[in-house]
């Protein structure tokens, strides 16, 4: 069996705060084959993004990783020293984040950015890298690359800032792409644009992708399994079609029939009572969803079930939908 691009077990990170530790993540365990699109959902502060920022060693200097392992190859990201991650993001793990206007530097041209980063990751000849960075700024539908190249951030639209922060995450050829929220702030025609540019370049390289989203109507389209989180747990893990035809999270049903797209109109549309637990709690149940659960049993206080990496429909739930 051909070993995955990204392994990650038992991944847990906690936050330092003045008010106290924050458990963001506990016991995350997932993995993404060589060419595969898997989604992460979840709920916002369900830990998509910190899981993205632990396995790229980018934590807040309040993080910190207590425990597990993300393998990357041979590599363990978790364990990987400064110099060993500066020349894996960028080479190896390309990432697109939330808001490219913050990701960007605001003071310099975009195509010096992307030639940057050939520099640095693609080997590429410094005299070259200008006009390699012309030629990827056409490859994700920028016209007239040899203007844009020249111009700032903020002198682009949302949706072009975004075509840059693709071409930067996908300049050196990674084996890997992690895309955080890519479309936040997009309009749903630039939307479908950049998934679609996503998805063919990621064919084109045979590359591994992480699509991080609260949306599950767009992570159905674009993925072939999905990991649905809640409140730092990984708490169900299925192929795409399986998961949205026959959930066993009650978490999963009640997201699923949460989503706008499924009903006929806003008065069909379910919300998920409750809220996320404070996480800073010192007496969070083993199952951080118990308390808004309809479903919940006297076993429900017993440490969960782990969601076993590369089974094909994994729950973590003692109680789960049949």
């Amino acid at each position: 069996m051909e070993s995955p691009a990204l392994d990650v077990d038992n991944l847990s990170v906690e936050f330092r705060t003045r008010s106290g530790v924050v458990r963001a993540l506990e016991n995350v365990s997932f993995s993404v084959a060589k060419g595969e699109t898997l989604a992460i959902v979840g709920e916002s502060g369900s830990g998509k993004s910190v899981t993205a920022y632990a396995v790229m060693g980018i934590l807040d200097p309040a993080g910190r990783v207590s425990a597990g392992s993300a393998m990357l190859g041979g590599l363990d990201l978790l364990k990987a020293s400064a110099d060993q991650l500066d020349n894996v993001r960028g080479r190896e793990i390309g990432m697109i984040f939330q808001n490219p206007r913050t990701a960007l530097n605001p003071i310099r041209p975009i195509g010096r950015q992307i030639a940057d980063v050939l520099i640095r990751h693609g080997n590429i000849p410094r005299s070259e890298a200008p006009e390699r960075a012309i030629d990827l700024i056409r490859s994700v539908g920028i016209t007239d690359p040899k203007r844009r190249a020249k111009a700032y951030p903020f002198e682009l639209s949302g949706g072009m800032c975004q075509r840059v922060m693709i071409a930067i995450a996908l300049a050196a050829r990674p084996t890997l792409l992690i895309a955080d929220e890519p479309t936040t702030g997009l309009d749903v025609t630039t939307q479908a644009v950049i998934m679609d540019l996503i998805g063919d370049l990621a064919s084109e390289i045979g590359m591994a992708t992480i699509f991080i989203t609260h949306d599950l109507a767009l992570a159905a389209q674009r993925a072939a399994r999905i990991v649905v989180m809640h409140a730092g747990h990984v708490i169900e893990n299925a192929p795409t079609r399986e998961l949205f035809e026959q959930p066993r999270h009650p978490y999963t049903k009640m997201l699923i029939a949460a989503t706008p797209d499924r009903v006929a109109n806003l008065d069909e549309l379910i919300s998920i009572p409750g809220a996320l637990p404070d996480l800073r709690r010192q007496n969070l149940p083993p199952c951080r969803y118990s308390e808004r659960c309809t479903r919940k049993l006297m076993d429900c206080d017993q440490p969960l079930p782990h969601v076993i990496n590369g089974s094909a429909h994994g729950v973590a739930c003692r109680n789960p939908l049949s």
